[in-house]
């Protein structure tokens, strides 16, 4: 890994992997093991401003750090560790704030819409959360940071932060460039509409059960336009006809039978079904291997690796602000 440049990504603990996570980020994962020195946190922090008890996602964490080793991240070849066993990331979060505009801040269109949704809970951890993010990144001194295009003007904020405090002190970190995955698309959930998210309850998951992925597919919204099978379908606007691209290389074949109305909405939608359990199959068998035992030596190694790196990078930063160095016990 040495001689490669940083990669760096985070995962909020929402749980098991759904097609939106895997298509949309999942796949890049694996991908970028190969290319970068490749670091991957749970963001149990992040995740406190919204829940604020964390045994109450243990069993979330547990599963989504099993799938996420199931679809192919290789803990021998991607640093997977858990943020809050990195201390040092608060302190860093700390002396962000201190030359991170009050405005900057403000403007992050995320507050607003969180709070929103949690009028009774709109604490300061949830306000502060994009300077904890860019401590995130640059407490391993990042190189890049992967995300899809909705997340990009939180890591242009980050970039903000790191010149701040670079010009503030001295250049102790790499400015983290954003890393989009041109291919990675919004996958829309099992409504048709909204973005697939467990919280609106419109997902298909990845390494459930063939049973469980039956009945998600079943229940997906297909052609509105489309009231009969005998009816010639739309499949540019049907959503299911849209997860075709992602599981049959001859999915045009089955476009225009749709067009043609020679295959109903339903027989369409039990092939989904049926290509989606057949594709995800070696993922569920490798994750039906994995126990939390595994999983947490997994973090405790990962925790190990990132936890050093971190300490070289506060000796910097504590001597660049001019604070005195750690005592030592």
């Amino acid at each position: 890994m040495t001689g490669r440049k940083r990669s760096l990504s985070g995962i909020r603990v929402t749980g098991r992997f759904h097609l939106g996570n895997y298509l949309g980020a999942g796949v890049n994962y694996v991908r970028l093991q190969d290319e970068y020195e490749s670091y991957i946190f749970v963001a149990d922090y992040h995740t406190l401003t919204t829940k604020p008890n964390a045994r109450d996602f243990t069993d979330d964490l547990y599963d989504m750090v099993m799938d996420l080793i199931a679809i192919g991240v290789d803990p021998q070849r991607t640093v997977i560790y858990r943020q809050s066993m990195i201390p040092m990331v608060s302190e860093l979060t700390l002396l962000l704030a201190m030359v991170t505009p009050l405005s900057w801040v403000q403007r992050v269109p995320t507050f607003k819409e969180v709070a929103r949704v949690q009028p009774d809970n709109v604490n300061l951890g949830l306000f502060e959360y994009p300077v904890l993010q860019c401590a995130d990144i640059i407490i391993v001194k990042g190189d890049v940071v992967p995300v899809g295009r909705d997340q990009a003007p939180h890591l242009e904020l980050s970039r903000e932060i790191t010149r701040r405090f670079n010009r503030t002190y001295r250049p102790v970190f790499p400015e983290p460039q954003i890393v989009l995955n041109p291919e990675a698309p919004i996958v829309k959930g099992t409504d048709g509409k909204a973005k697939m998210s467990k919280s609106l309850k419109n997902i298909v998951g990845v390494t459930d059960p063939p049973e469980v992925i039956r009945q998600q597919v079943m229940s997906m919204v297909t052609d509105v336009k489309r009231p009969r099978k005998t009816d010639p379908g739309h499949p540019r606007s049907c959503n299911v006809c849209a997860f075709y691209k992602f599981f049959f290389d001859d999915w045009e074949h089955y476009w225009e039978l749709c067009r043609k109305a020679q295959i109903g909405c339903q027989d369409k939608k039990k092939l989904l079904a049926e290509r989606i359990i057949e594709r995800f199959a070696p993922f569920r068998e490798r994750r039906a291997s994995l126990t939390r035992e595994e999983v947490d030596r997994i973090l405790e190694s990962g925790a190990e690796r990132a936890y050093a790196l971190a300490q070289q990078t506060m000796v910097e930063v504590r001597d660049a602000v001019g604070l005195p160095p750690y005592s030592r016990p």
